[in-house]
């Protein structure tokens, strides 16, 4: 079952991509689904500049506001929460709002 986090913000997937040590995992990117020759396929997505993914309390990056799904980013370091902090001005509210 999906789990949903306290609070995540979205954010373009270019601003993600100002990072040097950014690289996604494109085989987690969300599936559509298509009709091909009468049949209905998953497609993949390719992701482009102005694609929204969201940055989760845990610092992973998702196509999607689960937390445990979609997963495009886990290389959460102190490099990365510094970014996400000082460039995203990511921060979580004291609240803890949801997403």
């Amino acid at each position: 079952m999906s789990k949903m986090g306290k609070y995540c913000k979205a954010y373009l997937l270019k601003q993600f991509r100002q990072f040097d040590g950014w690289k996604e995992n494109t085989d987690n990117i969300k599936k559509d689904t298509q009709e091909v020759d009468g049949e209905t396929v998953e497609v993949i997505q390719k992701l482009t500049d102005d694609d929204v993914l969201y940055l989760q309390e845990n610092y992973f990056v998702t196509d999607g506001i689960y937390k445990d799904e979609n997963i495009i980013f886990e290389n959460v370091t102190d490099e990365w929460k510094e970014f996400c902090n000082q460039v995203l001005e990511f921060e979580i509210p004291s609240r803890g709002l949801a997403c």
